[in-house]
């Protein structure tokens, strides 16, 4: 199963030190208390794993995404507004130089770099390319989980599945690292399960995998169910979007049976 793909901001901080000499006079003039020097700067994590061939990266609402650059001087103020130039040292992607505006051409088999550059100091993302995501449909969609009392340790599903496809079939084609999102919608307590990724971490979202797959699995708490011997299930909605819009066949009904161990 793939990483969820982390919606939080990834610190990144470029300098130049003395090993070039340019390097030192940087340095000597941001050490000196010139407030427009910049010493670092920071790329922010983008919001989306991937940008769909076709259109520009966007973000979960389905808006267009403008990659954020901050740049710090030696006192650690913001230098507002940063004079950042981007580029793309590599093919699938085109990146307008002013805006960071990243639009998706061709695809590839690793992810492409995007590269901010603020005066001699630069940072990098990534960001994969893909299909756009036509269908989406259950793969694991009902399981069983024997749940166990006195060993909670046992208490977590296998995976609930969906693929993510591209096109009509049988000339449909896998989404890979896309963003999935997953809700529980019914169980008869709301504390009786919780969704979380393959390290057991709880999750919302996954990232489809090479095969466009994505899921969660569910731990149970079952000091909520009803009694010791009760048969229930929990009800979970698989939902992809494109530009703000639900996929066709979102949301996917996904179905755990909790039974006791026999």
């Amino acid at each position: 199963m793939s990483s969820r793909f982390s919606l939080s901001r990834a610190f990144v901080v470029a300098a130049i030190f003395a090993a070039l000499s340019i390097a030192g006079a940087v340095a000597c003039t941001d050490v000196s208390g010139s407030s427009s020097s910049i010493l670092s700067i920071q790329f922010d994590t983008l919001p989306s794993p991937s940008v769909v061939v076709g259109d520009t990266l966007r973000d979960t609402t389905g808006a267009v995404v403008h990659p954020v650059v901050h740049a710090f001087n030696f006192k650690g103020a913001e230098i507002i507004p940063a004079p950042v130039y981007f580029l793309s040292p590599d093919s699938g992607i085109t990146v307008d130089s002013a805006t960071g505006i990243v639009i998706g051409d061709s695809l590839r088999s690793t992810a492409a770099r995007i590269v901010a550059t603020v005066g001699r100091l630069q940072a990098v993302q990534h960001v994969n390319l893909t299909l756009r995501p036509d269908l989406v449909v259950a793969v694991s969609g009902r399981d069983t989980l024997q749940y166990v009392l006195v060993d909670t340790t046992q208490d977590i599903s296998s995976p609930l599945t969906v693929r993510l496809t591209h096109g009509v079939s049988p000339n449909d084609s896998v989404v890979t690292s896309y963003i999935v999102s997953f809700a529980i919608v019914s169980q008869s307590d709301p504390r009786l399960g919780e969704l979380i990724n393959d390290t057991g971490k709880p999750s919302l979202v996954d990232t489809t995998d090479a095969s466009g797959i994505a899921g969660r699995k569910i731990r149970l708490h079952p000091v909520y169910l009803s009694s010791a011997t009760v048969v229930d299930s929990i009800v979970v909605n698989a939902t992809a979007k494109y530009r703000g819009s639900q996929v066709a066949g979102s949301p996917v009904r996904l179905v755990l049976v909790l039974e006791p161990h026999s």
